[in-house]
Order: structure tokens, then C-alpha cells, then sequence
């Protein structure tokens, strides 16, 4: 095998891993980006609120940086270890919203349901007692771990845009990949095809009569 078939062999099969890497990391890209939007357009469409953990209160059940989705249920049917959003009241209301696990409820002398509530990592429940003055209260669905570092990145607009319109964006590369390399294809081909058909209409000389070369001999 000459150097010249070989080189083009293994140029042939760089192409080739380059492809397949392009393809593997688009396709990972397009598979991210999807679900990522999903994660950002479904549970809004079935009613679902959702909230980032961005504390280790709850570490064991529900970790830093997980993605919470609630169901926004009647007060009256929460009960004992029910997990629930809320903002404490008073001067923990300083705190921002917080998701613990109810772990206490009962009803004051003017017949008002209140609850006390427990990070399950800590080691005390929470130290105010609250009652919830709306009809309904958002409560713990399900929750998937780590995803919400990046659905807190989402907040960015641009990043947004770009998540949302990047699988479209990738879509179109490969669409545009695939037919450069199909039309490539079809010109090989071609050019196979007309150098075959070049090759079959060259002439091709026939060998001289046997007598007419030994009369040309005998009368130089």
C-alpha cells in the first residue's frame, strides 16, 4: 500500500472522528438545553410552583442547591411532616422564605391553626410558632437535586435566551453539517462516475497484423 492511500485513509478516519465528536457533543448540548426548558416551562403549565434551596437546613432530604416543586394545597390539609415554603413571621421574616418540614400544629384561643416548623439538619425546631392568614399554602412535591444552581443562573435574561434558543440554533448547525457532507458525498461520486466514463472512452490501440510486420521488414 502506497503512502499516499494510506495518508488519505487516516485523514479519511480523523474526519470521521471529528464528526462523531460534534455530533456527540451537540446532541448532549440539544439534550440539556431541552430539559432545562422543560424544567423551566412544565411545571409552571401543571401549577407547580418552584423554589431553589439555597440552604443546608434541610441537608439529607432535600441538599443545597435542589430544585423544590410545590403543589399549592388548602391550609387545612396540611399536617405533621408536610414540607412547606413560607416567609417566618416577625423578624425572622428578615431571613427570606424558608422550607422546612412542619413537625407541629395545633389551634390558638381564637381558633386559629398554627404551625412550628424544623430544618431537618438542625437540631431544634424552629423557634416562632405562625399561622398562615392565606386560604392556600405551597407544599413539597418533589424536588431534583443540584438543579437548581442552574435554574438560579437562568435568571440571567441573556442566559435564557441563550438556553432557550440554543437547541434551535444547534438543530440548524446539524441540519447545515449534514447536508455539506451529503453534497460532498454526491460530488465524490460524481467525479468517480466521469473519470469511469473517461477511462472507458479512451482508445485503445490494436496490435499490428503479424504479416504485415514481416513484409515491412523484409522490404525496408
Amino acid at each position: 500500500m502506497s503512502d499516499a492511500t494510506t495518508g488519505g485513509a487516516s485523514a479519511t478516519r480523523a474526519r470521521r472522528a471529528l464528526w462523531l465528536a460534534w455530533r456527540t457533543l451537540t446532541a448532549t448540548a440539544l439534550v440539556v438545553g431541552v430539559g432545562l426548558a422543560a424544567l423551566m416551562l412544565l411545571p409552571a403549565a401543571l401549577g407547580y410552583e418552584r423554589y431553589v434551596i439555597t440552604g443546608d437546613s434541610m441537608s439529607g432530604s432535600i441538599d443545597r442547591g435542589s430544585l423544590v416543586f410545590e403543589e399549592v394545597v388548602p391550609v387545612a390539609e396540611l399536617e405533621r411532616g408536610d414540607v412547606i415554603t413560607y416567609e417566618p413571621p416577625g423578624e425572622a421574616s428578615a431571613m427570606g422564605l424558608v422550607t422546612h418540614r412542619i413537625v407541629d400544629a395545633g389551634t390558638d384561643d381564637r381558633g386559629e391553626t398554627w404551625f412550628r416548623t424544623k430544618g431537618d439538619a438542625n437540631e431544634s425546631a424552629d423557634p416562632w410558632r405562625f399561622t398562615l392568614d392565606a386560604a392556600t399554602q405551597a407544599r413539597v412535591a418533589f424536588h431534583v437535586p443540584y438543579v437548581g444552581y442552574a435554574y438560579a443562573a437562568l435568571s440571567l435574561k441573556e442566559l435564557r435566551m441563550l438556553v432557550i434558543g440554543g437547541p434551535a440554533l444547534l438543530i440548524a448547525l446539524l441540519l447545515v453539517a449534514g447536508l455539506w457532507r451529503q453534497a460532498g458525498e454526491e460530488a465524490r461520486r460524481e467525479a468517480s462516475i466521469a473519470d469511469a466514463d473517461e477511462a472507458a472512452e479512451e482508445p485503445v490501440s490494436a496490435p499490428p497484423d503479424e504479416g504485415s510486420a514481416l513484409a515491412l521488414a523484409r522490404n525496408p
